[in-house]
């Protein structure tokens, strides 16, 4: 059960990056398929997914945010805070700067999570 869980749960995380990283293109190149609703959708299909999974694996293996058994879990769940943010600013920036800005934020964030994820270790 495990182990199926968390597969399906890093397939989720591929499968959020690769939509984020396709709409990020689709955006830079004013690309009309940026404003396909399918694109506009999936994330959020996936990422519901995504969450649940990650929930089912709280409960599964008992390392709870935001209490001394799993510190590095809480760290995380902020750090995917702050890449939703960048992320968002990313896709919806007017200007250019701002959104290599933010999408470099975002990718410096989602290193952090894939980071901590591994390890389960602040480092700090």
């Amino acid at each position: 059960m495990y182990l199926t869980l968390k597969t399906f749960h890093v397939l989720t995380v591929l499968l959020s990056i690769s939509l984020f990283l396709l709409r990020f293109i689709l955006c830079c190149r004013q690309s009309p398929l940026a404003a396909n609703p399918v694109l506009k959708i999936a994330p959020h299909v996936n990422d519901t997914f995504l969450l649940t999974s990650g929930m089912a694996l709280i409960g599964l293996t008992g390392f709870t945010p935001f209490t001394p058994a799993a510190p590095w879990l809480s760290v995380k769940l902020f750090a995917v805070v702050a890449y939703i943010v960048c992320g968002a600013l990313a896709l919806k920036a007017k200007q250019t700067w701002l959104r290599w800005l933010s999408f470099a934020g975002a990718l410096g964030w989602l290193a952090f999570i894939i980071t901590l994820a591994v390890s389960k270790q602040l480092g700090w």
